[in-house]
């Protein structure tokens, strides 16, 4: 699982929470059902948003959610999901920009990809998934040769791009694939006025996903001679982080223009959690509270730690680690470790223990970053001014 946008389950709140997990959910069952199982590897995180967004828009969820059975991400229990047009959607969009990354890192070459037999295996599950997402897509009206179009200038676009070149416009394909992508949100809750500030959030969702993967990819790309468009375009990284802050700030006001039934996660994830995002690949403070209310008063040095770290010595019984004797030994961790990410537990499990030292660990996306337990998620409203917080949030 892949995205921008990615929350912890300190910062939405119960309520939000159980929404959120409702929709990742939804989109994973969406593609399983519509796409076969293989085709759950493109569940990600940012396209979830178009399901929360056309549910936000559609007013109370008790039509659109069903019981999911066991499920090894939640521990093997049963869940309500979100189902419908929105999901369905976010999987059609999922499968063709994957499709899309697909081929553009077998034409790079990248990796086991240029291997020829890999390439070649890689090219047919894109084409699969790229038929899959526009055979999707066209069930609920949404023409994904918009994705495919805009993707195809996103190749000419990059390859005529030089220093002094605006980064605007290595951006613009998919600012306009976005667009499109949330704008359809509203034509499938019913709410057609919605269309025209919901196409302009996800015009600079866009340019933020693309600004933000640019630099965060900026040091691996130099070191490996890969192209990025900071670099290409000689865009320094003040200047992007003014876009990023522009995009941020128009994003908010495009909200205020959309008529919610029920905007809080929307709110939640479009307001505060991409303040986070560009926070966390500009390497700045990620909290956006004041530090009052983030931290508390000041806290006691830790205590020392004993001989081997927090744990004790290695192998010592009363330590965090087990005995020598009870750890797995490498292929029996190996074919443990083989599980847990088959079953995306490492990310979605709240605990798993670890395959070859078998101590208990948190599942990665249940680690907080935001640096307190602010539950920011349990007092947000659906506007931004954000006029709805009583929490100090610097939004």
């Amino acid at each position: 699982m892949f995205g921008m946008v990615r929350p912890c389950r300190h910062r939405l709140g119960e309520g939000h929470r159980a929404q959120w997990m409702a929709h990742l959910c939804g989109l994973c069952l969406a593609l399983r059902g519509e796409h076969g199982q293989f085709a759950r590897i493109v569940t990600n995180y940012d396209g979830l948003l178009l399901s929360v967004l056309t549910e936000a828009q559609s007013g109370p969820a008790g039509t659109r959610r069903r019981t999911a059975g066991p499920c090894p991400l939640r521990g093997m229990r049963t869940a309500s999901v979100a189902r419908g047009e929105g999901a369905r959607l976010a999987a059609a969009v999922s499968l063709v920009l994957a499709s899309a990354k697909v081929r553009d890192h077998v034409a790079d070459g990248d990796g086991l990809l240029a291997r020829r037999p890999v390439a070649l295996a890689a090219r047919r599950v894109a084409a699969n998934w790229g038929r899959a997402g526009a055979r999707g897509g066209s069930l609920i009206g949404f023409d994904t040769a918009l994705l495919v179009d805009a993707v195809d200038r996103q190749v000419a676009v990059e390859a005529l791009a030089g220093v002094g070149t605006p980064i605007l416009t290595v951006t613009e394909p998919t600012e306009t694939a976005t667009a499109a992508a949330f704008a359809h949100t509203a034509v499938l809750a019913g709410r057609p006025h919605n269309a025209a500030p919901l196409m302009e959030a996800g015009r600079l969702f866009g340019r933020l996903a693309h600004l933000l993967d640019a630099v965060e990819d900026r040091a691996a790309d130099a070191a490996s001679g890969a192209w990025n468009p900071l670099t290409a375009t000689g865009t320094p990284l003040t200047e992007a982080r003014r876009l990023a802050e522009d995009a941020l700030h128009g994003i908010r006001l495009a909200l205020r223009e959309v008529e919610f039934v029920d905007g809080g996660l929307a709110h939640l994830l479009l307001a505060h959690e991409l303040r986070r995002s560009v926070d966390r690949a500009f390497g700045t403070a990620s909290c956006g509270h004041a530090p009052e209310a983030a931290f508390g008063p000041p806290q006691a040095p830790p205590a020392p730690q004993p001989p081997g770290g927090p744990y004790g010595p290695p192998g010592d019984p009363s330590g965090g680690e087990p005995p020598r004797r009870d750890r797995r030994r490498w292929w029996a961790g190996c074919a443990a470790a083989l599980g847990l990410f088959c079953t995306c537990k490492v990310c979605c499990a709240d605990e798993y223990e670890g395959p070859w030292s078998r101590r208990r660990r948190e599942g990665l996306c249940n680690s907080c970053d935001c640096g307190c337990d602010c539950g920011c998620g349990d007092c947000c409203g659906d506007s931004c001014g954000c006029d709805c917080c009583d929490c100090g949030c610097d939004c």
